[in-house]
C-alpha cells in the first residue's frame, strides 16, 4: 500500500502524435496528472483529457515559468515532471511504485536515467548517457525561471538515481531535430545575453563547437553509439556554435543601438 502520493506535471503544444504514449506510461503510478497546454492546434488537449480533468490552456511564458505554473498546481507529496516526448519504461514504473510504498523515503529528489531513442536506436553513450532530475518532493522545491534549459531546485537533502529508463523520443525525424536545435540555440543565446554572459568572439564560438564534439564523441564515448552517435555529437556541436554566434550578434546589436 502506498504511503506517499504522486503528481505528474506535463507541458504541451502540438504533441498529439506522442503524448498518449507518455500519459499511458504515467497513468498507473500517478495520483493526479496536471497538463498545461500553450495553444495546441491538433488533438493534444483532447487526448490529455482522456487521462485527466486537470488540463489548462494557457499562454507561453518560457519553459521555466510554465513548469513552475504546473508545479504550483500540484497537490501531492511527490512530483514527477515529464515531457510529452518521454515515457517511463516498465522497470522505472515498478521502481517508482516501490518508492512510494516506503514508510520513509531516503532522498528528497531522484535522477532518472535517460534512454534517448533516435532514428531507431536507444543511445547509451555520449551526452545521452546521463540522468535528469525529474522526481522530487513537492514541498520546498521550485523551478528556475529560465527561458530554456530550466532546472529543478529541490528541497534540501540527498539525490538518488531511479532504476530503469526515462525513454526520450526527442526527434520525430531529422527535420524536426534541426528545428529543435535551431530553437534551443537561439533561446540559449537570448538567455546568456539576458544574464550578461559574453561571447568573446566568433573564433571562440568555433573552438567551443569543436570541444563539444570531442567531449561527446570521444571523451563520453559517443562513437560507441555508431553512426547515430556521430550525428548527435555533430548536432550538439552545431547548437553550441549557433548559440554563441547568436550571443555575439546580440552584443553587436546592443553596441550599435548604444
Amino acid at each position: 500500500m502506498r504511503k506517499h502520493t504522486l503528481s505528474v506535471i506535463l507541458i504541451t503544444k502540438n504533441e498529439a502524435d506522442r503524448v498518449e504514449a507518455c500519459l499511458k506510461s504515467v497513468a498507473p503510478v500517478a495520483d493526479e496528472i496536471i497538463v498545461l497546454d500553450s495553444g495546441s492546434t491538433d488533438q493534444t488537449v483532447e487526448i490529455c483529457r482522456r487521462y485527466t480533468d486537470n488540463v489548462t490552456e494557457t499562454d507561453w511564458p518560457g519553459f521555466g515559468r510554465q513548469k513552475q505554473r504546473a508545479l504550483d498546481k500540484a497537490s501531492c507529496d511527490w512530483v514527477l515532471s515529464i515531457d510529452a516526448d518521454e515515457a517511463l519504461d516498465g522497470t522505472m514504473q515498478q521502481a517508482l511504485s516501490a518508492m512510494l510504498e516506503q514508510d520513509v523515503i531516503e532522498h528528497t529528489a531522484y535522477r532518472l536515467p535517460w534512454g534517448v531513442t533516435l532514428y531507431g536506436k536507444t543511445l547509451r553513450y555520449g551526452r545521452s548517457a546521463r540522468s535528469v532530475l525529474r522526481l522530487f518532493q513537492r514541498e520546498g522545491s521550485r523551478y528556475t525561471l529560465d527561458e530554456v534549459h530550466e532546472t529543478v531546485v529541490p528541497a534540501k537533502g540527498s539525490t538518488g538515481v531511479m532504476k530503469g529508463y526515462l525513454l526520450h523520443y526527442t526527434h520525430r525525424d531529422y527535420g524536426h531535430g534541426l528545428d529543435k536545435a535551431a530553437q534551443y540555440a537561439w533561446l540559449g543565446a537570448q538567455k546568456y545575453h539576458r544574464k550578461g554572459k559574453k561571447s568573446h568572439g566568433l573564433f571562440l564560438a568555433l573552438l567551443r563547437a569543436i570541444w563539444t564534439f570531442f567531449h561527446i564523441y570521444v571523451i563520453r564515448r559517443g562513437f560507441l553509439d555508431g553512426s547515430v552517435g556521430f550525428i548527435i555529437a555533430m548536432t550538439y556541436a552545431q547548437v553550441n556554435f549557433n548559440k554563441y554566434v547568436g550571443l555575439w550578434l546580440l552584443e553587436r546589436e546592443e553596441t550599435t543601438e548604444g
